[in-house]
Parts: structure tokens; C-alpha cells; sequence
């Protein structure tokens, strides 16, 4: 037995306690408890959801209608009763407050004393700082305990949580972990807002959300929703659910409204219970295959537009992309169908890289202009004999 052996022999039987240790509980020790349903079927306590769709579906709207149902303990969609009234926490950074957050709350009827927005964060000495959902997270259970529970977390858009690149597995479940332990620690759901990536119609809903898949797999429950081609009709449906059912859906209309004081909003009219498969009520609804998008869903035609401005740096031209749904591939397509160029500045981690449409002259011109060379290296054409023409 060597010297490392003797050691490692020596310390097991020691009296030193190990510095850690797995926790292995038997089973026969857990008392089994159900889940615990805030939306029987749709939205359970203590659990992370995800509600995606395309752009013009409604999806902060939908919400807020269904936070106006848990603030005031009314009737679901589906017709069934909150159980019990509660609070609610609202994260946006893409809706201002008082003149859309604050009137969509009142038109939908929610008690706006049982709705909290976050608006950044403070220190002890008063100072003010944004809300990072992907670093403060861990702020929003003092802020829970002192408004006396929260019942919903909406947090718009769920890839704001994500600190790292959101179509990498290992980056999204580390961001997300801070976020499915607050829902378990507050026995609250949280419900995060996200896109449809483009060119997904027909494929299986729950893969259609943009990002790593990650997202999907941590969710316990995946709503999507869809508007119908051609009329004001949307449908929420269930994509996925690790915890019940995975089928049906309910339609709904988003209607203008006016609150008061010349404030118009909107809010969400309910419709019918649907039944069948999340991608059978999308399929219906959407009613279009890739084959038939117009310019709109073309990732070439969208990177045309937000170019067509002026040359952009290439991690500005990104993020609008893939603020607007598309891929990492469909950003990729699309510069190569454009033949987007490209110049650098700056050496090492201070390089930049702009993009532009190939534009006739200067730093982006598509065929750059060389400098001609000395004349004397220029290829001489022969003149020709009055013979040689002749033949």
C-alpha cells in the first residue's frame, strides 16, 4: 500500500466528519401531496410555465386577463372558479407601465392593489438600479413575503432571465434555476412570456418556442397561442404538460377598450372550450404552411428592413433579429441571401464587426475597388499587321 492509499485508508476511518455528504431520503418518508392548481390543469403553484406564440396573438394581454382572475377570484376561460383571491408580480421591459400595463390591468377588471410592478430595485441608501431578472431574481422573495404571497410571477420576456446565449442547454437551466426555485420556495407560478422562432408552422408546438429547448424541458407547462388567418379569432392551447393533460384549448377575441379619461386599452373576451391536440388547434387556426408566408415571416426580408436604415453593428443587427423570432440558422440564411458585408474595427476583444447591405462604393461595397496596377505590368495587346487582319 502506498503512502496515498495509507492516507486515504487512515481518514475513512477517522473520526472526521466528511465536509459534505449526499442526502439520500427514503422514499417511504415523503408524504405524496397533489399538485396544488391555481388554473386547475393550466397553472399550478410552485411551478415554471412558459406562454408563447407569434407576434399579434396577444400574449401579454391573455395574461393580464388571467391575473385579473386570480386579483379579484373570478372565473377562469374555462368557466371554473378561482379558488382564492391573490397577488400577483409583473416584470416587463417592453411594456411601459402607466400607459399600457396600468390600462390593460383596468380593463380587464383586475384589483390593481393586489397587482405589483417592478420597477427596478433599491438599496438601503435609496439609490436605483433596472430590475435584472437574470441577477435579482433572488430580491423577489423579500419583495414576496412583504406584499404577503404572490399567487403569479409574469415575467416578459422570459429570455431576460437568461445571463449567457439563450440557445445553449447548460446556459438557460443555469439561469433558470433561480427563477423554478423561487416558484417552489412561494408555492407561486410563474409564467414566462416568449416568441414562436419563425417558419415553425406544423412542427409540434412546444418545439416551436424560441431558444435552447431548455426552455421547454425546465417549464412544467407550455401554453401556446395562435391567431386565426384572416379574422380576429386567437386560441390558447396546451402544448405541454409534465403535470396533467396536454390537450384542449379555449378561444378568445382581443377587443379595444376605453377605461376613462380618453385612456384606450384592450382586453381579452373569452370564447369557446376547444378540443383536440395543441398542434391540431394551431394547425386550424393557423391555417398556412411555410411554403405560403409572405415577406413578413422572411428572415431575408426582415434583416433587409432593419438595415436598410444604415449599417448596424453585427450584435445590434442579432438581437433585433432574434427579438423578432428568428433563428441563429435563419439569421445566418438570410446575411449569406443578402450577401450582407461586413467591416472591422478594433484589434482583440475591443474588435467590431458592422454590418451592411453590399452597397457600389467604400467600406461596404460588395465588390471593393482595387487600385490598378503600374503600367507596366498592365498585359499589352499586340497590334496587328495589316496582313494579319487581312487573314
Amino acid at each position: 500500500m502506498n503512502a496515498q492509499d495509507r492516507f486515504a485508508d487512515q481518514w475513512a476511518k477517522s473520526d472526521s466528519p466528511a465536509v459534505w455528504k449526499v442526502n439520500a431520503v427514503s422514499a417511504a418518508s415523503i408524504k405524496p401531496v397533489a399538485i396544488r392548481w391555481l388554473w386547475p390543469g393550466w397553472l399550478a403553484k410552485g411551478k415554471l410555465h412558459i406562454l408563447a406564440g407569434a407576434g399579434g396573438t396577444g400574449k401579454t394581454t391573455l395574461l393580464i386577463s388571467l391575473i385579473a382572475t386570480i386579483t379579484t377570484g373570478g372565473r377562469w376561460p374555462d368557466g371554473t372558479r378561482c379558488s382564492e383571491p391573490g397577488n400577483a408580480l409583473i416584470w416587463s421591459s417592453e411594456d411601459d407601465p402607466a400607459d399600457t400595463l396600468v390600462p390593460r390591468l383596468a380593463a380587464a377588471g383586475a384589483d390593481l392593489n393586489r397587482v405589483h410592478i417592478i420597477q427596478g430595485r433599491i438599496n438601503a441608501q435609496g439609490e436605483a438600479d433596472p430590475f435584472d431578472p437574470a441577477n435579482d431574481i433572488a430580491l423577489l422573495r423579500a419583495t414576496a413575503n412583504e406584499i404577503g404571497g404572490v399567487s403569479l410571477l409574469m415575467l416578459d420576456p422570459i429570455v431576460s432571465a437568461v445571463k449567457g446565449d439563450m440557445h445553449k442547454a447548460n446556459d438557460v437551466r443555469r439561469a433558470l434555476q433561480g427563477v423554478v426555485d423561487f416558484a417552489e420556495q412561494n408555492l407561486c407560478a410563474v409564467v414566462g412570456i416568449s416568441h414562436f422562432a419563425k417558419g415553425g408552422a406544423g412542427s409540434s408546438p412546444a418545439d416551436r418556442v424560441i431558444g435552447s429547448q431548455a426552455f421547454s424541458a425546465l417549464a412544467r407547462t407550455v401554453l401556446v397561442a395562435a391567431k386565426q388567418e384572416g379574422t380576429d379569432m386567437r386560441v390558447l392551447a396546451r402544448a405541454k404538460s409534465n403535470i396533467g393533460t396536454d390537450e384542449g384549448g379555449v378561444s378568445y377575441t382581443i377587443e379595444p377598450c376605453d377605461i376613462g379619461g380618453g385612456i384606450e386599452a384592450t382586453r381579452v373576451v373569452w370564447g369557446d372550450v376547444i378540443e383536440g391536440s395543441a398542434r391540431d388547434i394551431l394547425g386550424d387556426a393557423e391555417a398556412c404552411d411555410e411554403e405560403r408566408l409572405d415577406d413578413s415571416d422572411n428572415p431575408a426580408e426582415a434583416l433587409r428592413r432593419i438595415l436598410s436604415a444604415g449599417p448596424l453593428t453585427g450584435k445590434e443587427a442579432k438581437n433585433l433579429m432574434v427579438g423578432n423570432g428568428y433563428t441563429q440558422k435563419q439569421i445566418r440564411n438570410a446575411r449569406e441571401n443578402l450577401s450582407v458585408t461586413t467591416a472591422r474595427a478594433g484589434f482583440g476583444a475591443d474588435t467590431v464587426v458592422t454590418w451592411s447591405l453590399p452597397q457600389a462604393t467604400g467600406d461596404y461595397a460588395a465588390f471593393p475597388h482595387r487600385e490598378k496596377r503600374p503600367a507596366m505590368e498592365a498585359p499589352v495587346e499586340a497590334e496587328l499587321s495589316a496582313d494579319e487582319v487581312a487573314i
